[in-house]
């Protein structure tokens, strides 16, 4: 997310945000839409009538991005992530037996969508106004604060962005994360940043020397420091926008005729929440009960 992209995750624009590919992501991908029946084509009819399609195909497509923990082809070849292995709870109850993942860079997955390369996203994506232009989303099945990646111990004190620009810090992030928003809504330059490719080239570069800080979300930090030797995460906190607290949101995006869809997605996902069987899913991921959340697309998205 930080997704994707947070996240996210994850800008408030569609670039490529927090994404890491595992071999094989890509000759899966090329597998997947070589040797398997396309994607059902877009409806005309109100509310959309893409549910009752995949019905009876038996199977959805899903958009995934190589990130762990959001979505990802694992060692095995097998599809997982929180997002996935939510797909297959949801479109299970929905009707729909099977999930087939199609990777692509995360940039490429709101185009991808519209496009009718796969039938929703499911990579942990932000859900912002930026997006909600784009695509409808269902409510959030998690909320992401934000964390740092610094040297043991911390030595310069970074817990903030106003740390990172008044220390001066080397700061780093991933390609089109939020995290290059809200650092420059700091007043930190964006010229002057380094935009790696992931959290694991942000955790190489701290462990180097070359930043003092990668910045991503508290999921992917603190994730990815575990076995480092040289590099800590922070305590999460909530990045200022607009001089105020911001807490990010991930869910799944359909494309925007496509509400019938959307809206029985969500009748499952508020059940799961409920029986707290969501939280079971997610926590084998290093989601904690604080990531999960109520809050709404619509919250999310701008009212």
């Amino acid at each position: 997310m930080a997704p994707p992209t947070r996240f996210s995750q994850r800008t408030h624009t569609t670039g490529t945000t927090r994404r890491s590919l595992l071999a094989g992501v890509a000759a899966l991908g090329a597998l997947g839409a070589a040797g398997c029946s396309r994607v059902a084509t877009a409806s005309t009819a109100p509310g959309g009538d893409l549910l009752d399609r995949l019905r009876a195909q038996g199977v959805v497509r899903l958009g995934i991005a190589g990130e762990i923990p959001f979505g990802y082809i694992d060692r095995d070849g097998r599809l997982t992530g929180e997002a996935p292995e939510l797909a297959k709870v949801v479109f299970k109850r929905l009707g729909v037996d099977r999930v087939q993942p199609v990777p692509t860079e995360f940039g490429s997955l709101v185009p991808g969508l519209g496009s009718q390369q796969f039938d929703v996203v499911a990579a942990g994506m932000y859900i912002n106004p930026d997006r909600c232009e784009q695509v409808i989303f269902a409510d959030p099945d998690y909320q992401m604060l934000d964390a740092f990646i610094v040297r043991k111990g911390n030595p310069k004190g970074l817990h903030t962005y106003k740390d990172v620009v008044e220390k001066g810090a080397k700061f780093a992030t991933g390609t089109g994360y939020a995290e290059i928003q809200y650092a420059v809504e700091a007043g930190y330059r964006q010229s002057d940043m380094l935009i790696v490719p992931d959290q694991v080239a942000g955790l190489n570069a701290v462990e180097a020397g070359r930043v003092d800080v990668f910045a991503g979300t508290a999921l992917t930090a603190r994730e990815v420091v575990k076995k480092s030797s040289k590099a800590e995460a922070t305590k999460p906190f909530a990045p200022l926008v607009g001089g105020k607290p911001h807490v990010d949101g991930g869910g799944f995006a359909f494309r925007p005729t496509e509400t019938k869809l959307r809206d029985a997605f969500n009748v499952e996902l508020r059940k799961l929440k409920k029986s707290g069987e969501l939280f079971r899913i997610l926590r084998p991921f290093g989601f904690t009960e604080a990531e999960m959340t109520d809050l709404t697309a619509k919250e999310l998205c701008g009212g």
